[in-house]
């Protein structure tokens, strides 16, 4: 039998660790969901009106994917580098045109998670009609806890969601205020995608959003989810 041989080795596989077990969960995609808190959409002067407007969503690569505790270089490009504070969601079970009524039997488990983004290049990219990418698709963006097993924790329809920079609290909110809860946006989503196992999806930001500079500690927490750490090193 043949084998492949390729001109240099493929990716490696992203994963991360599941709480309670040896094994990792490889990750395949990452979705995020933009503007899902009322008072973050305000912040960003993008007001959301659930009846008339849908979710929208932008991607980060597998390999922007750094585990929670890092340490990661501020990045190049910017000077305006934001937290953003996130559930994320971890689909176990492939999905299309799923009904909003069996969106939660996909969950696999879920995480807390850090959408890392340069604000200044996705505000300009934003005002030119241009895509994200420069502001939110970069090397090291994505961070990520542990995934909890949804088995433990049900589907998460409440729950504290906070984050500290260098001990000082900046987002406080819960996720009973998101805007698209967890079904909906899973059920939308696979409008759009055939959902696979190993896809995350960052459900959104509260209010708060800020710069951090090198040195800076990043701490966060989400009730029944865990917690998240995250360093800022120097510029690379």
């Amino acid at each position: 039998m043949s084998q492949n041989t390729y001109l240099w080795n493929p990716a490696p596989v992203y994963s991360l660790p599941v709480r309670g077990s040896d094994a990792r969960l490889p990750v395949k995609r990452i979705f995020c969901v933009g503007r899902n808190y009322h008072a973050h959409a305000v912040e960003m002067g993008r007001p959301v009106d659930k009846s008339t407007m849908s979710p929208f969503y932008f991607l980060k690569d597998a390999s922007t994917l750094v585990e929670s505790g890092a340490t990661v270089p501020y990045p190049t490009g910017t000077a305006n580098y934001h937290y953003e504070m996130e559930l994320v969601v971890a689909i176990g079970k492939p999905g299309f045109r799923v009904a909003e009524a069996d969106a939660h039997t996909l969950i696999y488990g879920y995480a807390a998670g850090l959408d890392m983004t340069r604000r200044d290049l996705q505000l300009v990219a934003r005002e030119q009609g241009r895509p994200w990418d420069l502001g939110k698709n970069f090397e090291k963006s994505a961070v990520c806890t542990e995934i909890v097993p949804a088995a433990d924790l049900g589907v998460l329809e409440a729950g504290a969601i906070n984050l500290q920079v260098n001990g000082q609290t900046k987002q406080t909110s819960d996720l009973s205020m998101l805007i698209w809860n967890i079904r909906e946006i899973i059920a939308d989503l696979s409008r759009f995608y055939h959902l696979e196992p190993g896809d995350l999806i960052y459900t959104g930001t509260p209010e708060g959003v800020g710069a951090v500079s090198s040195g800076d500690r990043i701490t966060g927490h989400i009730d029944q989810v865990g917690d998240i750490e995250l360093t800022i090193g120097s510029a690379e």
